[in-house]
């Protein structure tokens, strides 16, 4: 019986780490955009204004729930400093996480 318990509760705990995995890799890849268009904005003189919405048209692209107010974006001399602040909810079945997440660049 023990047993049984044992490997009911580590196949719950495989359950819901497999459910919070997307919005992290997500994530990931959201970081790796930010570093290449600090990056790249600061090189092709971009605007403030076109480089927030390229991060919201790519956080879009990859379903996350990133609005314009999210984003912020300053600059100084050449360089771009990006952060975004954003909040993914996933539903457990007893229960609901809310992920916080910061990428910035």
């Amino acid at each position: 019986m023990r047993m049984a318990g044992g490997i009911l509760v580590l196949v719950a705990l495989a359950l819901i780490g497999v459910l919070l995995l997307p919005p992290y890799f997500e994530n990931w890849k959201l970081q790796q955009y930010l570093n290449d268009l600090g990056a790249d904005a600061a090189t092709s003189k971009k605007s403030v204004e076109v480089v927030r919405a390229n991060v919201v048209n790519k956080a879009a692209e990859l379903g996350l729930p990133v609005h314009t107010d999210d984003v912020r974006v300053s600059k100084t001399g050449d360089a771009f400093k990006i952060e975004v602040l954003y909040l993914v909810r996933v539903n457990l079945a007893l229960y609901t996480v809310d992920l916080h997440f910061r990428p910035a660049a």
